[in-house]
């Protein structure tokens, strides 16, 4: 049996004159936390409602579980899960109220199933507050117990942390890791906090446009962006030249404050700083640096700011 569960190929997406999604080729394997990542637009909500069956591609191909004709695709969506709009709940209801109405609504027929979950997401001390009183977090944890009801092999989760405060955020990172590890969960999740990405996915696809930039995995993703130098001195624009000329430094960046950000030669230190000394610069700084997700879309996206990773501002989320 292949470890390959999702695939898509030439995925495609148009609404009218906006290409959402241009003609991706993804893979999801078995077992993998995968990252989608790119600012708002960039194609990742639509990818989940096209593998949800919520969308229909313009054109490409889907397959999920090897099945790729419409009633294989979707008998394969009942061994998945999706949040990918904001879980609905019935206010004046307690979690146990509401996951009960949610399994009968599926045909769930087991009802300590209700229990399990609430456990599985730590809702089972709630008792009969109703969700009106729940925090964003709890609420969040209430939608992925929903999502859980089915015993899914994959869910497909977009934003579950968004709004979250960091503690809320830890505790879900953490409930979706121990669902990945101890129920071999497989799980797709987008989120435009990029840090928090970091540190749960095994995998991650780069997106900008609706084109896939990049896929590539948490440990070769580490080896390429794990550290730099950050390099200023009294005068950053000779550095680069006399490191490009001299040592023939190509993996330079200059960043918009005009110092510099070097991703080779991490360990000629007292060569970079001869040299720098050597042709009349004065280093002010001079460290290594450890490079963040954040850093790294930006150089891949060719954007320069925080802000056009986190917010495009298209009217529609795409």
């Amino acid at each position: 049996m292949s470890d390959i569960i999702i695939q898509t190929e030439g995925l495609t997406k148009q609404y009218k004159k906006q290409l959402a999604v241009d003609h991706a080729d993804l893979s999801i394997r078995r077992g993998m936390i995968c990252g989608l990542i790119g600012p708002n637009g960039a194609g990742k909500t639509t990818i989940m409602k096209m593998l949800g069956g919520l969308v229909l591609p313009t054109e490409g191909t889907l397959s999920i579980f090897g099945g790729t004709s419409e009633k294989e695709l979707a008998h394969a969506r009942s061994r998945m899960s999706f949040m990918i709009e904001t879980p609905y709940a019935k206010q004046e209801l307690s979690a146990h109220a509401n996951i009960e109405k949610m399994r009968l609504q599926k045909g769930i027929p087991d009802p300590k199933r209700v229990d399990e979950v609430l456990r599985q997401v730590g809702l089972s001390d709630t008792g009969k507050k109703p969700v009106s009183k729940f925090s964003l977090g709890m609420r969040q944890r209430l939608g992925i117990a929903g999502a859980l009801l089915s015993k899914p092999e994959i869910m497909v989760l977009d934003e579950p942390v968004n709004g979250l405060d960091p503690e809320g955020i830890i505790e879900i990172r953490e409930m979706l890791r121990k669902l990945n590890q101890e129920l071999n969960i497989t799980i797709l999740i987008s989120s435009h906090i990029l840090a928090e990405l970091s540190m749960l996915c095994t995998d991650y696809v780069f997106l900008k446009k609706g084109k896939i930039l990049q896929t590539i995995t948490a440990q070769d993703l580490h080896k390429l962006c794990g550290e730099y130098y950050h390099i200023h001195t009294d005068n950053d624009e000779k550095a680069l030249a006399v490191l490009q000329n001299q040592l023939g430094i190509e993996k330079c960046d200059v960043l918009r404050d005009g110092t510099l950000r070097l991703f080779e030669r991490l360990d000629d230190l007292p060569l970079i700083s001869r040299t720098l000394y050597e042709n009349g610069l004065i280093p002010v700084t001079l460290h290594i640096h450890e490079a963040d997700l954040e850093s790294y879309y930006m150089k891949l996206a060719g954007d320069d700011n925080v802000e056009s990773v986190e917010s495009n501002g298209v009217a529609d989320k795409a």
